[in-house]
């Protein structure tokens, strides 16, 4: 059983290690999210307390004990309800979130361009989110920070103008970013003057954060994310991939996964009881 799965990986001080060892807050993020899914909202007390002590003083979070800068994992924890988490930190969690672009949407950066004749290809013309401060922005982690915004949306009803405005660049960036076969892979559409190939858990992250979009693209990306589950063997891809066709409605009913997938870490076990309580 998966309740059971996850107690059984839960470490001593509250949190989640990816399979085995330290407690990181993707992990453990992930894992209150199904706890919280399936009504398990004591047995998630003790990886909420381990959350709030990871938090750093700018309201993000970072991916483990250790590292002293926030990063990509605090969309995870601002998918938890604020009054989870505490209306002040959601709050901050969700401006932290706000004021991130990649580093190619700076004003030095584009400046440094310019000077240089090289002014950035048309698919960075729209910012999206990097993994760390600093970095190029990502398909992953500008996927997870759409998936908190639009969660922040739905729960306040009246989002904000920088809301909104921030889940449009998003939306423009993964478009941008999109392969010629309709998908996605990390963010490269060329790699070194070639067009890029899609992958299939960066495809299913994008058409989840897509969730609702109607676009003309999105047909083709639906239709290969279809073909991309049909042939699929890891078990990221496979939730994802599942997330993002449940998301434009194109999920077969009750699709289970091959005998040759199998959810191992706790991510994976944590997302596939998600999708089975329609929740992410």
């Amino acid at each position: 059983m998966s309740l059971d799965r996850l107690a059984h990986y839960q470490n001593s001080d509250g949190g989640w290690p990816y399979r085995r060892g330290a407690s990181w807050t993707e992990p453990t993020a992930y894992a209150v999210l199904a706890l919280l899914a399936a009504g398990e909202s004591e047995k998630s007390r003790r990886g909420i307390a381990w959350l709030l002590k990871m938090r750093r003083k700018d309201g993000g979070w970072p991916a483990c004990a250790g590292v002293d800068e926030s990063g990509w994992t605090t969309a995870l924890v601002a998918m938890l309800p604020p009054d989870i988490l505490g209306p002040d930190v959601h709050h901050d969690a969700i401006e932290w979130l706000l004021g991130e672009t990649g580093e190619e949407s700076s004003w030095v950066y584009r400046l440094r361009a310019y000077l240089s004749g090289s002014p950035p290809p048309p698919e960075q013309s729209a910012p999206g989110w990097p993994w760390v401060p600093g970095a190029a922005a990502w398909v992953g982690p500008t996927s997870l920070a759409l998936l908190a915004l639009n969660r922040q949306m739905t729960r306040s009803g009246a989002p904000t103008p920088r809301i909104q405005k921030r889940l449009a660049e998003g939306r423009r960036f993964l478009l941008n970013r999109m392969c010629r076969s309709g998908g996605w892979n990390h963010g490269s559409v060329n790699a070194l003057g070639y067009p890029a190939d899609a992958y299939p858990e960066t495809t299913g992250m994008a058409l989840t954060a897509l969730r609702g979009l109607r676009a003309r693209q999105i047909e083709g990306s639906v239709g290969l994310a279809a073909r991309f589950l049909a042939e699929c063997r890891s078990a990221d891809a496979f939730n994802w991939l599942r997330l993002g066709l449940a998301a434009h409605g194109a999920l077969p009913v009750e699709y289970r996964p091959p005998e040759q997938i199998q959810f191992r870490t706790v991510p994976e076990i944590a997302i596939d009881m998600l999708i089975s309580a329609q929740a992410l």
